[in-house]
């Protein structure tokens, strides 16, 4: 019996204007324990597929996460399940734990869904008058990918993109919604040992079966870090994508 795909594009595509395609005819399908390395040119939309994926841009064709469409499983549900993660997060106001602790103010957040460590500290920590998210599991996280504790509590803009990179993605991982994740050149401000350990967190993690990441599609543009990370390898042009069997580089 046919598995259904964790997620499927079907002839998607985008424009900059009528008539202007970035790409077109995009078919793809994402079965779980991939981690699909895309590669292109700069300016060949890798950052706007995954943005489409997630429903973050208008699109052509069709986007299905376990064989159903975003809408059918409310759009705020199905970015917590398929959830991209930018290369450089936003000027967010306040600090990191001000912003996992306004993530968890959105009621698709208080859903069982999350893994119960999660909910856990989250819901000990709404209720108090002194809230303490230190138990979230994000926090761990950071930490074993050398983020001190106390850059918690720094205001974003006080963080160095290499900080500020390794606390998205832990908060990304920590709150454990995600089924997959779109990660767009996630260690791009890392050095080689600090991109060492989130490439091996991530990577047992879509492996571990008590894990609810099961895939993830993994932009970068270096070809080593896609030969260690990447089961399968993509590149997009402006007629689509083609699978190839090892990373070719940019």
């Amino acid at each position: 019996m046919a598995t259904t795909p964790i997620l499927e594009l079907k002839k998607l595509a985008w424009y900059k204007e009528k008539g202007q395609p970035v790409f077109t005819d995009v078919n793809l399908v994402l079965n779980e324990g991939d981690i699909l390395v895309l590669q292109g040119k700069s300016g060949s939309g890798k950052s706007t597929l995954l943005k489409c994926v997630s429903h973050l841009n208008i699109y052509e064709g069709e986007v299905l996460y376990r064989g159903q469409k975003p809408q059918q499983h409310g759009i705020p549900t199905f970015r917590t399940r398929v959830m991209y993660v930018p290369q450089r997060p936003s000027m967010l106001p306040g600090t990191p734990r001000d912003f996992i602790r306004t993530v968890y103010t959105f009621g698709v957040h208080k859903s069982s869904s999350v893994s119960s460590k999660a909910a856990s500290a989250v819901s000990d920590a709404l209720r108090s008058s002194e809230p303490d998210l230190s138990r979230h599991e994000a926090f761990e996280i950071a930490e074993s990918w050398g983020i001190d504790r106390e850059l918690w509590d720094r205001s974003w803009t006080n963080l160095s993109g290499g900080e500020a990179q390794r606390i998205v993605l832990a908060i990304a991982v920590g709150i454990a919604s995600a089924e997959v994740l779109l990660l767009d050149e996630p260690t791009s401000a890392l050095d080689s040992e600090s991109s060492g350990k989130v490439e091996r967190h991530l990577a047992a993690e879509v492996k571990s079966p008590d894990s609810k990441l099961k895939s993830i599609v993994w932009i970068t543009h270096s070809p080593e870090q896609g030969q260690r990370v990447g089961t399968r390898f993509i590149r997009i042009t402006s007629g689509g994508v083609r699978e190839e069997e090892t990373d070719p580089g940019v």
